[in-house]
């Protein structure tokens, strides 16, 4: 009964709450409207009226002026009319006004003197009266002034009824919603519990122990039913089901999700700070108009890290590159992210011009970049660029000295190519520090790697962390195979490790993924998926039955313009599906500043055109070009729309966009076509995996995929999805940290 009168008081002292604050505001508007509508009716009586009284005034006939003011005087809501000479004498007035008017009237008196119209509530003989006096005048000469006395008592009373009414509705109100409280309460709460108990005391006394349906149902109640069902279970049922719990509980905790991330690193690091290190920034800043806008860059490095540094509260030290960037740090260059709702700090490092142009465009994407990635790129390698490599890889290494000066056994990872001398530039001042680092593109053979001319103190440089990790075991091999060619060094193949001088590194593989739970929508499954597909269609002005997707920065190495002559061929050999499959490139220029990128970005836009062109109809078009940075947001819905996700790398490390695509179909639904040349193929064995060469198998494999049985689609996406849920980026995270966290140095 408590319940039910705090609740009936509580909603009561909400419901007047609302009323007096709409009452109010609707008091004050009525007033402020009533007054405005009053004020204007005097001021146009008063200029009707001084057409007649000026020539009066002029000739001072006071009987003609006091008859029109009797006449006047008689009007709605008008009690009087008084006229005055340029002195403030009273000529004439209203005879039941004229006893009630003081002389000197000062209002009339501030109206002459400032020879200006005024406007003003009084009390007159406990009245309350609008008066609104104005000037009479003749060839800019004063000669007189009229004061018009309006009753202003109806809007007092006009206020109150709208008091009265509102006080009225505020009761019915509260008398209906305490009658809805009791009724609800009584239907919902306290009969349902009635019931439950007198089920349970019959339990209790050995009544009926089984019979479970005459309990009420309910959304209020049903835990609370769930759990009182229970206990007339018998002892093997309870039994069988404890034996399901703890099966369940083993698969949970086999399960990494950020919760045990969070209290995984709690135990791991004990306190200390993760300071990641990386050339691109988790979170940009950039100008939109006048205002600065944060945007999160393109690229598998930041989906895969950024959900990891929210947990653990640490430092991340990045290259500053957004044109606003400057203006959003602190004297300290830092800044605390995500903006929305900060987590982690920011550390931003400044690069000169040329020393991006040469580190960056330079060493790293014409150099490194083109000679991991087999695909059969020319790499550059500039000795211009390797100075300016050497020299960022140590501003980088100096910005990070100075974040962990203050402390004991850092723990500290680094992020791929780019950065590959900070290792050994750390531990040369900070052997203390336990560094990783993560190698996020493939690594060649050894006869690939000689290429490059400085490969002994890249090499060198990288063997400085204690551990470094690469996406598959092959790239493992790779890199020890490298080792052993050149330097003099023990390769230990049994621990994968190499002990050079009294330095043990240890080399290990680590599959980079993403976050499972971060993609999970449930308002797109079933027919809700449809309905998404029709407005993306729509909204690319497209009318297809089917829907591809396929999102990437545009680089050589992601065989885009393979994948769009696969299409090609596809409507060529399947003609049953022109007009009916529509693909959408989701693309993100990149290092356009290099030739070869803006060549090849010139090249996906002829190939998309002279596709569009040869199949093209009034109301349909093969492939849509959508170029430019997508957020996750805006992504999202074409993976969850699509009846196919086509990934054809012609090598990767791993491609993040296959297990993105993967993780957001929460219906269990589409397909994804897949290069057997990515570090993502070793995992999801059940897409359609491709050689994306092979124009004509590709081509087969998109028919094969729009053509697949929906039950074959939705068992392949089943496994595909059990297989990111397990291995997702919180169990990356938490076995690379646990590794670096537990060496002993």
């Amino acid at each position: 009964m408590k319940i039910t009168i705090r609740l009936i008081v509580s909603l009561v002292f909400v419901v007047a709450l609302a009323a007096f604050v709409f009452s109010f505001y609707q008091v004050r508007g009525e007033k402020a409207r009533l007054e405005v509508e009053l004020e204007r009716r005097s001021l146009v009586l008063a200029e009707s009226l001084q057409e007649s009284v000026m020539p009066l005034l002029q000739s001072n006939s006071l009987d003609r002026l006091k008859r029109l003011v009797e006449r006047f005087g008689n009007r709605e809501r008008l009690l009087g009319v008084a006229v005055y000479d340029s002195s403030s004498n009273i000529l004439t007035a209203t005879a039941k006004l004229k006893p009630k008017i003081s002389q000197p009237f000062p209002p009339v008196v501030n109206s002459i003197a400032e020879n200006r119209p005024t406007g003003s509530f009084i009390e007159l003989d406990g009245k309350t009266m609008y008066l609104f006096t104005l000037p009479v005048s003749h060839e800019d000469r004063i000669i007189g002034a009229m004061a018009l006395f309006h009753d202003a008592s109806y809007i007092d009373i006009r206020l109150k009824e709208i008091w009265k009414h509102n006080l009225l509705r505020f009761v019915t109100s509260s008398l209906l919603i305490i009658v809805i409280t009791l009724l609800v309460v009584r239907w919902s709460i306290t009969g349902p519990i009635a019931q439950i108990a007198q089920w349970v005391r019959e339990l209790r006394i050995g009544g009926r122990a089984g019979q479970s349906a005459a309990l009420p149902r309910g959304d209020v109640l049903a835990p609370l039913i769930s759990e009182v069902t229970h206990l007339a279970k018998s002892l093997a049922l309870a039994r069988a089901r404890a034996e399901e719990e703890a099966r369940l509980r083993v698969n949970a905790e086999s399960l990494w999700t950020a919760n045990r991330l969070k209290e995984h690193m709690r135990v791991e690091l004990g306190g200390k700070k993760l300071f990641l290190v990386s050339n691109r920034e988790p979170y940009m800043h950039i100008r939109e108009g006048r205002a600065i806008k944060s945007i999160v860059p393109a690229g598998g490095l930041v989906t895969a890290l950024d959900p990891v540094m929210r947990i653990c509260d640490g430092v991340w030290i990045a290259h500053g590159s957004g044109e606003a960037d400057r203006e959003a740090v602190d004297n300290n260059d830092k800044l605390r992210v995500p903006p929305e709702e900060p987590a982690y700090t920011l550390k931003r490092v400044w690069l000169t011009k040329e020393e991006e142009n040469g580190y960056y465009y330079g060493f790293s994407n014409e150099g490194i970049w083109p000679l991991c990635h087999i695909t059969h790129t020319r790499p550059v390698f500039r000795l211009e660029d390797w100075v300016y490599y050497q020299r960022v890889n140590e501003k980088f290494a100096d910005a990070l000295l100075k974040e962990i000066t203050d402390e004991d056994s850092p723990l500290i990872l680094i992020q791929d190519y780019h950065l590959a001398l900070v290792p050994l530039l750390l531990k040369e001042k900070r052997p203390d520090a336990k560094t990783a680092i993560f190698w996020h593109i493939p690594w060649p053979n050894p006869e690939v790697f000689g290429i490059c001319p400085w490969q002994k103190e890249i090499l060198i440089g990288m063997l400085g962390a204690d551990i470094i990790g690469f996406h598959i075991q092959l790239h493992c091999n790779n890199f020890l195979d490298t080792v052993d060619r050149f330097l003099e060094s023990k390769s230990d193949w049994a621990q994968f490790s190499v002990n050079r001088g009294a330095h043990t590194t240890l080399i290990k593989p680590f599959p980079i993924s993403v976050s499972f739970e971060g993609f999970l929508d449930k308002t797109a499954a079933g027919e809700e998926r449809e309905a998404l597909k029709k407005n993306i269609l729509k909204e690319i002005a497209v009318q297809a039955i089917y829907l591809g997707v396929g999102v990437d920065r545009i680089d050589y190495t992601k065989g885009i313009p393979e994948r769009f002559r696969a299409i090609e061929r596809f409507l060529e050999k399947y003609p049953e599906f022109m007009e009916k499959f529509t693909f959408v490139e989701l693309g993100a220029p990149s290092r356009t500043h290099i030739k070869r990128y803006h060549d090849l970005l010139a090249e996906v836009e002829e190939t998309v055109d002279a596709i569009n062109w040869r199949f093209r109809t009034k109301e349909w078009k093969p492939i849509v070009f959508l170029k430019g940075h997508h957020s996750h947001e805006t992504i999202n819905p074409f993976y969850r729309a699509s009846d196919i996700c086509m990934v054809t790398s012609l090598h990767d490390g791993m491609n993040l966009v296959a297990k993105e695509f993967v993780a957001s179909r929460d219906d269990e639904d589409g397909a994804l076509i897949l290069s057997q040349f990515t570090g993502a193929s070793r995992e999801l064995k059940d897409a359609i995996i491709i050689n994306p060469y092979d124009i004509e198998a590709t081509a087969d494999a998109i028919c094969l995929s729009l053509k697949m049985e929906a039950a074959d689609r939705s068992e392949r996406m089943k496994r595909m999805r059990a297989v990111v849920k397990e291995y997702n980026i919180y169990r990356w995270a938490g076995n690379l940290i646990a590794d670096l966290a537990r060496l002993r140095l």
